[in-house]
């Protein structure tokens, strides 16, 4: 390795780490409505993402669909641990800071379905475990709600729980 390639990587590397530690700072002073908007900002990124193909293809059925699935994550999320909560506030506060949408180059509010699905793929096949478990997060977070619900049942051919 030359020493430009060295340096460079070190310089990298310093970026990189200032720029956690400062999501970090900044993921630690947040008020309950600040935690909300950020799960909220986060959520309408990856929502479309992670429900790609089983939302409706009309416009505004799909709007209301996401917003449904909006709600149904944050209630879920408000029914989870406190401790459990908190984790999933840091990793709102981190995803939403500025310092986070640089990382994960993309800004929630004005990213595509395809962008943040590619996004999505860089968690789930990534080596550190860490980003591994935030995707697993996110991915149940939506998912679990969502077929929760009977209406999204016969998209996917469930005719639900057998009578008994």
């Amino acid at each position: 390795m030359q020493r430009r390639t060295f340096l460079r990587l070190s310089v990298f590397g310093a970026v990189v780490l200032g720029a956690g530690a400062i999501a970090l700072r900044i993921a630690g002073h947040r008020s309950p409505a600040q935690a909300r908007a950020n799960a909220e900002q986060v959520l309408r990124g990856v929502i479309p993402a992670l429900l790609l193909g089983a939302l409706p293809a009309d416009a505004s059925a799909n709007k209301a669909a996401r917003q449904a699935a909006l709600e149904r994550t944050l209630a879920a999320i408000d029914g989870l641990p406190p401790a459990t909560r908190e984790e999933l506030d840091q990793l709102f506060a981190l995803l939403a800071s500025h310092p986070g949408r640089w990382l994960a180059g993309l800004d929630w509010s004005s990213a595509t379905p395809d962008e943040a699905a590619r996004f999505l793929q860089r968690w789930r096949t990534s080596s550190f475990s860490l980003f591994v478990a935030g995707y697993q997060a996110l991915h149940d977070l939506v998912l679990g709600p969502w077929y929760a619900d009977p209406s999204t049942w016969p998209a996917i051919g469930y005719a639900g729980p057998p009578q008994l």
